[in-house]
């Protein structure tokens, strides 16, 4: 479940306990947050989907066209939104045929998950 800074601030406190607070310090640790200067916190990306060692991630508010992130099992490359295009870095033409037949079918969560992130 992805928490947000105030519902993981929520968790934390209401929590009965220390074990029940370590969820919240998980996606703290692994979700993709930041910390600003004044003590509040901040998402840095979001975690769109985990599988087989990659991650897929969508930055808010970062710059254009829209693209998400792949990383892990050697992959550290992005992908453009619209068409699945590689924007940067490389990627076996077997691993990219596969991740463009994904796109195919998620494109639209990626793009609303873009749109989300960057208002």
């Amino acid at each position: 479940m992805r928490f947000l800074p105030d519902e993981l601030h929520k968790e934390i406190v209401e929590a009965p306990s220390v074990e029940e607070t370590l969820p919240a310090l998980e996606q703290l640790l692994s979700g993709g947050y930041n910390v600003w200067p004044d003590g509040s916190l901040y998402l840095i990306r979001e975690l769109v989907a985990r599988v087989n060692g990659l991650s897929i991630y969508v930055y808010p508010k970062d710059h254009p066209p829209p693209h998400f992130h792949l990383r892990g099992g050697g992959i550290d490359a992005s992908f453009s939104i619209q068409d699945c295009t590689l924007l940067k870095g490389s990627v076996s033409p077997r691993h990219l045929a596969l991740i463009k037949w994904w796109h195919s079918r998620a494109q639209g969560k990626l793009h609303t998950t873009w749109e989300r992130l960057s208002g």
